[in-house]
This record gives C-alpha cells, structure tokens and sequence, in this order.
C-alpha cells in the first residue's frame, strides 16, 4: 500500500485497476480525459486501453468484453452520454456477465462544454443505478463499489463525477496493482439478443427491481446521516465538500444549538439512483426543515418531495432548494454560495416567526405522489370477444424463402466447423449480430447470432470480446444500411485499435426490414434522383482494412472458401457478401425434389430452415419444397447429398 496524491480522475483509474479491470474504452472529453490516459500509463499488464473513435464505440466495446465475464469500463464527458446512449440504454436491458461501468463526467458551469447536463437523470431514464463522487477518496472507492455492485446484479452501473471532484487532488492509499485474472469467457445463451418479447419482459424487472436496489443503497456505507441538528441539509456529489467546508465558516448557531454544526443533520446521497428511500424517510423524520444542494438540477430535491408525498398521514415540512429558488438553478455552486445561504436559513430559524412557519405545512414544495403497476394495459391484438376462440399457431419470425442471408449464415457456420477442428487455439467462435432482418439468423437451426444490442454494435462488441478473450474467434454480421448507418465507426475503431475478428457485410441491395427505403449504397436518393453509388469495398480499402473479399452468399462453395481464407488471416479482415433481396424481384425459377432419388435424410431441412422446405405431405419421409414460397435461389440443392434437387422454370407443374 503507497500513499499517493491523486487527481480526482487519477483515483477513479486507479480505483478501476484496483477493481480488475480488463477492458477500459473511451472518447476524450473534459472534464474526464485522464482516467483512461492514467489506465494506459499505470498499466499493469493484461488491460486493453483504447480511445475509441466515439463514445458509442467505445460503450459496445465494454459491453462486448463484459459478455465474456471481464470487467470493463467506458469513460466520457457529459456530451458524450449522448452519442453513446444508443448501447447504453440497450445494454441495461441485456446486462452484463462481468461488472461495466460508465463513467460520465459532468461539467457544471459549463466550463468546457456546449451545454450543462445531469446525468443522474439520464441514469433514472435509463434505469441504470447511478453512483456519486463527492472527493477523489470517496471516488477511488466509489468505483470499486460501482464493479462490485454491477458484478453482483449483473448491470452496468453509471459512475458520475464533476468538474471540481474530476479535478482537485488528494492523498489517496494505493494497493499493489496486479494484472487482472483472465475472464471466464462468453457462454452462448438467448439473453444476450435483444428481441422486442424479451425487452418487454426484461423492462419488467428493471421496473421491478427499483426497489430491491432502493433498498440496497439506503444500507450502503456512502450514504450517510451526520449530525442532529433540526435543520437538514440534503446534498451529494461535490456540494457535499461544499456543505462540510461551509458548516466550518459558519460562527451564529441555530436557537438551541451550542455550534453551528449542530444546527444540522447532513444527508449525503452517493447513489442517487434508485434514491435511497428508506434512508431518506428517516432523514425526514429527524428534522423540520430541509434545503438542497446539488449539481446540476433538483434531482435529490424531487426524490425529497416525492418520498415526503407518497407517505399518508406523515407531517409535512419544507423542502427548499433549486425548485423555490433558494439555490442557483444553473451554474456551479461553491463554498461560499452555500455558507450564504446557510447563513440565511440560520438568522430565519433564531426567530420565534420564522419556527413557526417552518414547522407548518409547506403544501406547494410538496409533491404529489402517483400510482403505478407492473401490469400491462392489456394485449396488443386480443379482441374483446376472445373467449372460447382457438389458441392462434405461434409463427416465430424467421428469414424469408431464399433470404440470401441464409446463404451468408450457413457458409460461416460450415466453414467455422472445420476450422475450430483444426486449429485448437481457437475455443469457440463468437457471432456478433445487428438491428435488421438478418438478426432472425438467431433462430435454429442457424443459430447464427449470439449477441445484438443496438445497430452497429455487433462490429465493436466483437472488438470488446476480443480484447478480453484472445481464444474467441468473433465475427460481426451487419447489413448494408446498417453500414452506411452506424457500422463505418467501429470499423475504423477496429482497424485503429488492431482488432483480431472477421466483419461480415450483408449486402441485399436495400435496407429490407423498414420497408426497402434506399440508403447510400443504392445509387438513388429518396428525390429519385440518380448518384453514383458509395462502394462498400472502396470504403473499408479507405478505412485500411487489409484483407477484403466479395462472394455471392448463394455459391455456397465459393462462400466457404472466403471464410476459411479470412479465419487464417490476422486482424481486421472483411468478407461483402453481395446478393439482392427477394423482395426485390420476381423468381423465375424454383427448386423441386425428385422423389424418386431422394432419400429422406431431410439435411436441407434441418440445416438452413427455409421455410419453403418441408417434410412431403404424403408419408413424411422424403423432403419438399412449397412451390408458393421457393424462388429458386438454389441453396438447398448445393448441400444435397444426392442431388435430388432440381431447378425448373416457374410454374412447372409437379409431377
């Protein structure tokens, strides 16, 4: 243990690697820049630091490497919360396997920022449990507690701080730094894909376990009560310094009170989310008064007024702060601002008038507290009159007849099989998927997507998972839209910070699953104005990407032999497979079985599951293909042990 002077951003660092993390990603932006550049250079070996090319890069990142059971972290100011909320918000619907936490500096002021933001209620908006810095000690431990806490709920917890907590400097006891033990790694189950069915069931939880946490945090040692004055004050972050600095210049004591200290009880709030509720009613209960001070905005005000509302029968007493304009509403605030105002509140309270008002109702700085239920409000498409109608067929979701993506998804799963067999270093391989139609490749018998958090994340989770995990062979699946859209971004983050994975465009020539809209890609703007096209290709030659192929996904054998060449290649390498959707022309052709030679192994139907393969009504034993749904696209046929698949002209007849 050394004894080190430390900058606020320095303790969170070195906090972090006290903690054991892994994998630490992020975007410079003060006032939050030195903890990965303190990371970097405190490297104790074993942990992946990068700048990412954004905040939201850099948020999939951790999230990829906290699916594999490694401890992450992605480090922003306030302004970057707001490009990385896309996986933020996403991820807390999935949760993590090792501990993540983002770590949003805020900018009071603003001092270096466009504008002044509060992330805590981004955290409430999210549901992410959020935690407070109050001083670089309190912060190299904050941090710590933050893993801990996510590790054991399987979260992501938001770490927020401040300009001035960010930046001053304290005496801090530093542990030995050791390299941090190698994560369990990525265990393959249908939580980590994001579904509209599941996302509704796991809104559910996050609903639900608001009060668990509630509960938790109102025991937790960073949130305290001190003193017992009649007079409370409510605070957190760097207005909690501000407030025991200002009660040491205070001389004139409250009636009754020996010192001015005594004047007060101090609640200090260090996980403002989910508030500590219970803390707080007996924080309420102690006192006849309560003025707030926090940065940014009344968030632990209206948590007050909420709590002292929702409690029937309970006296009411007033609750001052940023609401009734009793402390700034804007700005930072300082020592001097809050001994003012606690000077104030002291000459109000030696008055016998000044008692009585505030040991009245304060009806207007009381809230009024609402009803909820975890019950939906009903079920979407279920008539009125339902009762005694037959169970609708669940019809799950799946890639259309001669869906290209089929193509793309059975040649990687082919070709992976072999290579895991011969190069033993590999442990597993990893499937990154995107927001798109291909993201039905999760669905037997492909089951082709392992993870898929918001659009564009496959590529840098993928990243994360790789930095963590170097026996995982991670391929990313993203759709040409979604590469024009977000998936150029993580693949310069990949070619920049020297992933090792395979990137797998899903070129189909639209953007299939919204309704065909054009993209840059197509050579045609919504105007129908005629551009030249953008090259997928050329583009990630211009990025750097080394090692770049193009396949038809319908040449299986053709597809194979790319996959198998790009697993033996190092680094970021990029196979285009380039085929329209069906959507987008009328077959000419469809597929049919000769009954005759085939010999009901039915591999065309368990493989690829098109769902224009079927078993033959007749006796169940032999293959056949639906000719209302085939377009010919000849798949099936191409892994046919007996080619007994054949092509005919639209329209044929069946013999």
């Amino acid at each position: 243990m050394t004894r080190e002077l430390l900058m606020g951003n320095e303790a969170i660092a070195m906090g972090a690697l006290a903690a054991g993390v892994q994998v630490v990603a992020g975007y410079p932006g003060t006032p939050s820049s030195e903890v990965l550049e303190t990371i970097a250079k405190r490297n104790p070996g074993g942990v992946h630091v990068e700048w990412s090319v954004n905040e939201k890069a850099g948020a999939e990142v951790a999230a990829g490497a906290a699916y594999s059971g490694a401890r992450s972290m992605v480090t922003m100011k306030q302004m970057g919360l707001n490009v990385a909320s896309d996986p933020v918000m996403c991820v807390n619907y999935i949760g993590v396997k090792g501990g993540m936490v983002i770590y949003v500096a805020d900018d009071p002021g603003p001092i270096s920022s466009q504008t002044e933001q509060d992330t805590r209620h981004f955290g409430k908006y999210a549901r992410i449990p959020v935690f407070d810095c109050d001083s670089p000690e309190q912060a190299f431990q904050a941090v710590q507690d933050a893993f801990a806490f996510s590790q054991a709920h399987e979260t992501p917890v938001i770490l927020r701080s401040t300009t001035r907590v960010c930046h001053a400097c304290a005496d801090v006891d530093v542990p030995q730094i050791e390299p941090p033990a190698a994560p369990e790694g990525f265990v393959k189950d249908p939580k980590w894909v994001i579904f509209p069915g599941l996302s509704y069931r796991n809104k559910q939880k996050l609903v639900r376990r608001e009060a668990e946490f509630a509960a938790e945090f109102s025991r937790y040692s960073g949130n305290t009560i001190e003193g017992s004055g009649p007079i409370g004050i409510a605070c957190g972050g760097i207005s909690y310094a501000y407030v025991k600095e200002a009660l040491s210049l205070l001389e004139a004591p409250a009636r009754g009170a020996s010192s001015a200290r005594d004047s007060f009880t101090v609640l200090k709030i260090a996980t403002p989310y989910p508030f500590p509720a219970d803390l707080a009613e007996t924080f309420l209960d102690s006192v006849q008064r309560v003025i707030v001070f926090e940065e940014l905005d009344p968030f632990i005000e209206d948590a007050l007024i909420y709590e002292q509302g929702r409690r029937e029968g309970s006296r009411r007493i007033p609750i001052e702060g940023k609401r009734t304009n009793t402390v700034p509403a804007a700005g930072e605030l300082s020592v001097t601002t809050v001994a003012e105002i606690l000077r104030r509140i002291l000459a109000e309270d030696s008055s016998a008038a000044a008692a009585d008002a505030a040991s009245a109702p304060a009806a207007d700085a009381v809230g009024t507290p609402g009803k909820s239920s975890d019950a939906p409000a009903g079920t979407a498409g279920a008539p009125a009159d339902a009762a005694g109608a037959p169970d609708l067929p669940v019809r799950p979701p799946v890639l259309c007849a001669g869906c290209p993506h089929r193509g793309s998804f059975y040649a990687v799963k082919k070709a992976v099989r072999q290579a895991l067999k011969q190069d033993p270093s590999f442990t597993q391989a990893v499937y990154h998927g995107d927001i798109g139609c291909y993201t039905l490749g999760n669905a037997a018998p492909l089951n082709m997507v392992d993870t898929c958090l918001c659009m564009g994340a496959g590529i840098t989770m993928a990243q994360g998972m790789n930095h963590a995990d170097k026996n995982t062979l991670n391929f990313a699946f993203v759709g040409d839209s979604t590469f024009f859209a977000s998936g150029i971004t993580g693949t310069v983050n990949a070619v920049y910070n020297q992933a090792d994975m395979i990137l797998c465009v899903l070129d189909n020539s639209t953007t299939a699953m919204t309704g065909h809209q054009p993209h840059p890609g197509m050579g045609i703007t919504m105007m129908g104005q005629q551009v030249e096209p953008v090259d997928i290709a050329k583009v990630l030659e211009g990025i750097g990407v080394p090692w770049i192929r193009t396949v038809d996904p319908l040449d299986l054998e053709a597809s194979v032999g790319a996959i198998t060449e790009a697993i033996g290649q190092p680094g970021v390498r990029a196979i285009l497979f380039r085929s329209p959707c069906i959507a987008l022309f009328k077959p000419k052709q469809i597929c049919r079985v000769d009954q005759q030679t085939c010999i009901g192994c039915m591999r065309c139907i368990r493989e690829i599951g098109c769902p224009a393969l079927t078993p033959d009504s007749a006796d169940r034993k032999k293959a056949f293909i639906d000719p209302a749904l085939c377009t010919g696209c000849g798949l099936c046929a191409q892994l046919c042990p007996t080619s007994c698949i054949e092509t005919i002209p639209k329209g044929e007849p069946r013999p």
